[in-house]
């Protein structure tokens, strides 16, 4: 299993728009954020991980030839906004792509791309299987099994998915001990941490770094980065040991 991370910002990316801080102007490479996905690539499958703005972009940067399945952790559109552009892949592998999401996601997917589900279907159009699935759902893609993992995004239940001895999650703020008790002792686990001071709805990295050490991965990496987090280099030195910050193109392997 290889994980790439195609974006690790949060919603505005790094830099945002029309900001002077130092984080934003740094000529670093690792602190440029697109925002946040990454691929999971087994044997000849290629899993995404969220659909943001970005997805065009990091899939020429990728070179990514062909798109499996997506899974949708939730579906604000720094994490949905690139549906439209899985057109080229309906195109040449010819055939519709498995969205793989929770209820309340689905039902916003179908309200914000309503012209693709619409009845009256015209040549063109992106084509999607859009999947119901829940915190005790276990289902395959390929020969993959994907575990989902319930957690909040303040008041919003939202998914993380643990495939093997990876797990990923993004946007959390709360997971219950039974949701975390899935997810122990992996050899990589992915999670967010959005900035040093504590956030409404995303977990500090103060609080990202409590979770790890309830769950002891053999690495974890933080991922959904705004410029408040600070200098990846600056930052990278007062983590733990087996603690990384992820950066956009970062490919990690996983037995």
């Amino acid at each position: 299993m290889k994980v790439t991370f195609l974006g690790t910002g949060t919603s505005q990316g790094i830099p945002i728009i029309g900001c002077k801080c130092p984080v934003c102007k740094s000529a670093n490479a690792r602190d440029k954020r697109l925002r946040t996905s990454a691929l999971v690539s087994v044997g000849d499958k290629n899993i995404l991980i969220d659909i943001g703005p970005d997805f065009r972009e990091q899939m020429l940067r990728n070179d990514v030839s062909h798109l499996d399945a997506i899974l949708v952790t939730h579906a604000h559109r720094d994490h949905v906004a690139g549906i439209d552009d899985i057109r080229p892949y309906n195109y040449y592998q010819q055939s519709a792509i498995d969205i793989y999401a929770r209820s309340n996601a689905i039902e916003a997917i179908r309200r914000d791309y309503a012209y693709i589900f619409d009845r009256h279907i015209y040549p063109g159009l992106p084509e999607a299987n859009l999947i119901e699935v829940s915190g005790t759902s276990v289902f395959q893609i390929g020969n993959t099994k994907v575990v989902p993992i319930e957690a909040m995004h303040k008041d919003m239940p939202i998914l993380g998915y643990r495939m093997g001895r990876f797990a990923y999650l993004t946007d959390a703020n709360y997971i219950a001990p039974a949701e975390l008790d899935k997810i122990k002792d992996m050899d990589v686990l992915v999670i967010n941490a959005l900035r040093q001071e504590k956030h409404f709805s995303h977990f500090s990295l103060a609080e990202a770094l409590e979770v790890i050490e309830i769950l002891k991965p053999r690495k974890a990496y933080l991922t959904h980065m705004s410029h408040e987090m600070g200098f990846y280099d600056r930052v990278s030195r007062s983590l733990p040991e087996n603690v990384f910050l992820a950066y956009d193109g970062l490919t990690v392997e996983i037995q």
